[in-house]
């Protein structure tokens, strides 16, 4: 009687154990740089490593970051410099895997009036505050001395920004692919005058979710590592497939998507595990004084790697 009360008791603890259980939500913008995300969701790659991720899209970061700390997201695909700022605003947020560079897919572009970032001085700008376009249109600035104070901010989304470019409402955006492609086709006269290729390594994205939930989560962590190689794997393999996945996602149309998709490197597990030998961490610290020296009010402190980076899994995964 004690073995099947036992038993009994046992069944009904994993019955409510697996009620309880929940898919792990990933917040991610339309940006190219996080496609393989949706290449692993279309291709079944999470359910083969045997983790359920639920993606949902945001436009704008401060709106996943708020997720992400409500504990409404589990994860979010984020870039460096928005890490920068969170943790100097107290937010426990941890990196497990590099997924992107951009290198011309991050961009200023202007109207026909302006051809370079000094010509921006007293015009209307459009880009989101604490994102990767801050950071760009910051080192712009900083790189031919300037600084915020010398535009007009215009607070946008990206997706917002060169919308706004297009119906004449600012004079130049700070914007990434497929937007940069979009503004640049409506118009002959639209330029690019400042890219992130100007700073490789600038731009970069990582996974990242809290710390606790990281620790206590490893099995999906590694899930997630592991699909993300797969459909990296899967892209560079079939390319075309890959592509219209992408640029479905983002809502592309392929012509513009094409010659975008050339200006994001992505970075699968091997190639992650080079990448961290110390390059990565070397651009981490160059990031943070970057920000500090632009925004010294919100950037206090430049934290080192270790302080936003969570390893552990990425290198279980790395030494199967």
């Amino acid at each position: 009687m004690l073995k099947k009360l036992a038993l009994a008791a046992a069944l009904m603890a994993a019955s409510i154990t697996t009620a309880v259980a929940e898919p792990v939500k990933l917040g991610l913008q339309p940006w190219l740089g996080y496609g393989p995300l949706w290449v692993a969701e279309q291709k079944g790659f999470f359910a083969k490593h045997g983790v359920e991720v639920e993606l949902t899209t945001f436009n704008w970061d401060q709106d996943m970051t708020a997720a992400l700390a409500s504990g409404n997201l589990h994860v979010i695909a984020a870039a460096t410099n928005g890490l920068i700022t969170n943790f100097n605003q107290g937010v426990d947020q941890k990196g497990f895997l590099v997924m992107d560079l951009s290198f011309e897919a991050d961009a200023v572009v202007a109207g026909a009036a302006i051809g370079t970032i000094p010509e921006l001085k007293g015009k209307k700008v459009a880009f989101e505050a604490g994102t990767t376009s801050d950071l760009l249109i910051n080192y712009a600035l900083k790189e031919n001395g300037l600084s915020l104070a010398d535009i007009e901010h215009v607070p946008m989304g990206a997706s917002e920004a060169g919308l706004a470019l297009i119906s004449g409402r600012v004079d130049a955006a700070v914007t990434y692919e497929p937007y940069v492609s979009t503004a640049l086709a409506q118009d002959k006269s639209y330029k690019v005058i400042f890219t992130s290729a100007k700073k490789p390594g600038l731009i970069s994205d990582m996974l990242t979710a809290n710390s606790t939930w990281i620790k206590e989560h490893s099995k999906e962590v590694q899930g997630m590592i592991r699909a993300w190689d797969e459909a990296i794997n899967f892209i560079r393999a079939n390319p075309k497939e890959g592509g219209e996945i992408i640029a479905k996602a983002v809502g592309s149309p392929m012509a513009e998507f094409e010659p975008a998709f050339k200006g994001v490197r992505f970075y699968n597990v091997a190639e992650n595990m080079d990448f961290l030998k110390g390059d990565f961490q070397a651009t981490i610290q160059e990031i943070g004084e970057i920000m500090k020296a632009t925004n010294p009010k919100e950037i206090t402190k430049v934290p080192t790697a270790d302080e936003l980076l969570m390893l552990d899994d990425l290198k279980a995964v790395a030494a199967k």
